[in-house]
């Protein structure tokens, strides 16, 4: 039996020991400078990724890869030290593809954990865990999920990340802003910037290229995606700052070819499938089904220019933030769904958030409250399925709430519980709450947590109850910090609304 564990392979990165490998290079000529990843996991297969990039920060955007196909060699085993290989084979890495690999593979037992790791050039990867999907009708196996949002390079160290992978979960969903747009000293953190990003505001393909793989090279982002299979979305970093549909936050030339060039970047850099759209379903056995969501490429532009105000235009009817298609695919997902949990993994505030106490309401224009009749047309749905859960990022806070029948009645009937990652770094150290905190949550009842750390949420689904431990960190402006449990609360079966438990 092998005397490595599971949490020393992945964070260090440990090659195998087979004829398969010499050991993995730290040479310059190395291609796997951006580690490997999973994603998209499903009863009999998953999605194998990787990038070959000698020089993640070649201005072209090359990854310093020469401009011809590569072969790269890939195995999946059930064991750690490939013994037991299951899979393997080889295929090409093209220029045109940014040199990316995409194996989408099948065949798989469900719910079964499996090692896996490429080779190219003479050089080694990393080795990745992975999982599968457990069987269809599976209730019984308990998930741990990782759920994460905005990842501002310069705001801080990514250790969160880190945390994030020794925590071991089964599945991480990223909820938008994976990398940010801005160049070098644009968006600062209130204690100022610690680290810094190469090239201008990402405008080419090149730029979003390189910047993908600036922060793919970063050593914690790597461990956190060897740990487990992702499922990702975006949100509006990843292109432009709140930007909607074709309408960017400003005026700019040819906003639809730099949208592009985002799109197709992103694809480039992240586990998913060729053939799928971004908003998708993961399901996991009966227990869970999670419901991702793309709330950017489809709604109409934010109402009354955007920003927080108080804005009638925010209720008229024809206003959406999923596009008529989006919204049908997600009700008919809700009519015909048999799982325990029904999960929205989507990017902004769901529920109604009023920022000013007193009789003056404001409302932030770029999260659900712009988008009044689509969010009812969503909540309604929710009486079809058994137990709904949003999940939310966006906003660089740890919030809990209770999504109500009428917002303007606190006593009315709870319909589903949103559960708020705060961010990876993305205002920098933070604190525990604002001095506005509590006149804000004495304006808004239905919310019952807040903090204003860093981290991410880890969760735990079983048939009986879904459990949420908000996981802070109190600085990211220096590495290093230890991990804890700020709260925790449970959701039951049949019983929306959050319990705080410890």
């Amino acid at each position: 039996m092998s005397t490595l564990t599971r949490r020393t392979l992945l964070l260090a990165g440990v090659a195998g020991v087979t004829a398969f490998s010499a050991a993995a290079s730290a040479r310059r000529s190395d291609p796997f400078t951006l580690g490997v990843a999973s994603g998209d996991p499903t009863p009999d297969g998953v999605v194998l990724w990787t990038r070959l990039a000698r020089d993640p920060l070649a201005d072209d955007g090359s990854g310093g890869m020469p401009a011809r196909p590569v072969e790269v060699s890939w195995q999946l085993a059930d064991d750690d030290r490939f013994t037991r290989i299951v899979q393997q084979g080889s295929t090409t890495a093209r220029p045109e593809d940014g040199h990316s690999v995409h194996l989408e593979l099948s065949g798989l037992r469900p719910g079964r954990e499996y090692s896996y790791r490429f080779k190219a050039l003479g050089h080694l990867s990393r080795t990745g865990r992975t999982r599968t999907a457990p069987a269809a009708g599976s209730l019984s196996v308990p998930l741990t999920m990782a759920f994460a949002s905005c990842a501002q390079f310069e705001h801080g160290y990514f250790t969160a990340y880190r945390r994030l992978a020794e925590d071991e979960p089964d599945l991480v969903l990223h909820l938008g802003d994976y990398t940010y747009e801005y160049a070098s000293g644009i968006h600062v953190a209130p204690q100022g910037n610690v680290r810094h990003v190469e090239g201008p505001t990402t405008v080419t393909l090149a730029d979003y290229r390189r910047r993908q793989a600036q922060y793919k090279a970063d050593p914690d982002l790597q461990a956190a995606h060897a740990a487990a299979p992702w499922a990702v979305v975006w949100d509006d970093h990843e292109v432009d700052n709140n930007w909607a549909g074709l309408q960017p936050e400003k005026p700019q030339p040819d906003f639809a070819a730099r949208r592009a060039a985002a799109f197709r970047a992103y694809y480039e850099n992240m586990p998913i499938r060729r053939s799928s759209r971004l908003y998708r379903r993961i399901r996991w056995g009966a227990l869970a089904t999670f419901h991702m969501l793309d709330t950017r490429q489809y709604r109409t532009d934010q109402a009354c220019g955007d920003g927080l105000q108080l804005c009638p235009q925010r209720l008229e009817p024809s206003r959406t933030m999923l596009g008529d298609e989006q919204e049908r695919w997600l009700l008919r997902g809700f009519r015909e769904s048999s799982a325990r949990w029904d999960v929205l993994g989507q990017q902004v505030f769901f529920s109604q958030y009023d920022y000013i106490p007193g009789d003056v309401d404001k409302f932030l224009l770029d999260a659900w409250d712009g988008y009044v009749a689509d969010r009812d047309r969503v909540v309604a749905g929710f009486a079809d399925v058994r137990n709904p859960v949003v999940l939310t990022g966006d906003v660089h806070a740890a919030w809990g709430a209770e999504v109500k029948q009428r917002w303007d009645d606190p006593s009315s009937r709870t319909l589903a519980t949103e559960l708020v990652t705060t961010s990876i770094t993305a205002g920098g150290d933070g604190s525990e709450e604002y001095p506005e905190t509590p006149s804000w949550l004495r304006e808004n009842p239905h919310v019952k947590y807040f903090n204003n750390r860093r981290g991410y949420a880890l969760t735990r689904f079983t048939p009986d109850e879904l459990r949420t431990d908000f996981r802070g960190l109190d600085f990211v402006s220096r590495r290093g910090a230890p991990v804890v449990t700020k709260a925790s609360f449970v959701v039951e079966d049949r019983n929306p609304g959050l319990n705080r438990v410890g």
